[in-house]
């Protein structure tokens, strides 16, 4: 099923971004907010299909494939992020269909950068936990090392994109922002 597996998380992906338009289209197109808000309390459902579709797929006596690692990595991004992408999304409904202000623009510069980088990079590490999180469930679903062995990899993948992320944003945007304020002090 690593292959159908991959139908799903595709599908779950659209999902998601179904579910959010129409509720985001329901709560600031059609002007019916309480509609809207329940649609979007409904955007976690698609992690709960995907998560019973892998869970289902190793129970039945599937090997893990590299596409139950990304299902995992979906599955924590999801958690980590989707607050996230639904606010990023809502601001621009409401300042596209309910005249709200324009949205909010991550910080260029300065202090505030810093720390946009640093709280997106958290959002990281908890993606990381839960994809962990989940990796340790299917790993106890499936209780045999040999078929889960690809999920180990998961693991090694995220990290290395996180200590790639760590060092290229907000360590770099730290030490620059030191070396500024270094800078300005000097004058």
């Amino acid at each position: 099923m690593g292959e159908l597996l991959v139908v799903v998380i595709v599908a779950c992906e659209i999902g998601f971004w179904v579910v959010l338009g129409a509720g985001l289209l329901a709560r600031y197109a059609l002007r019916r907010p309480k509609l809207g808000a329940v649609l979007l309390v409904c955007t976690p459902l698609v992690d709960v299909v995907l998560l019973a579709a892998t869970v289902f797929d190793l129970r039945s006596g599937g090997e893990a494939k590299p596409a139950h690692g990304l299902a995992a990595i979906y599955l924590g991004v999801s958690v980590a992020f989707g607050h996230s992408m639904l606010r990023w999304a809502d601001q621009r409904f409401a300042h596209r269909f309910a005249g709200g202000p324009p949205p909010v623009k991550p910080p260029k510069h300065g202090a505030e950068r810093v720390r946009h980088e640093w709280r997106e990079w958290f959002k990281f590490v908890l993606a990381l936990a839960v994809t962990g999180a989940v990796v340790l469930l299917l790993t106890h679903v499936v209780s045999t090392p040999e078929r889960t062995q690809v999920l180990r990899g998961t693991l090694d993948v995220m990290t290395l994109v996180g200590a790639i992320w760590l060092v290229g944003w907000p360590v770099y945007y730290s030490v620059k922002e030191a070396g500024r304020k270094a800078a300005g002090r000097g004058e």
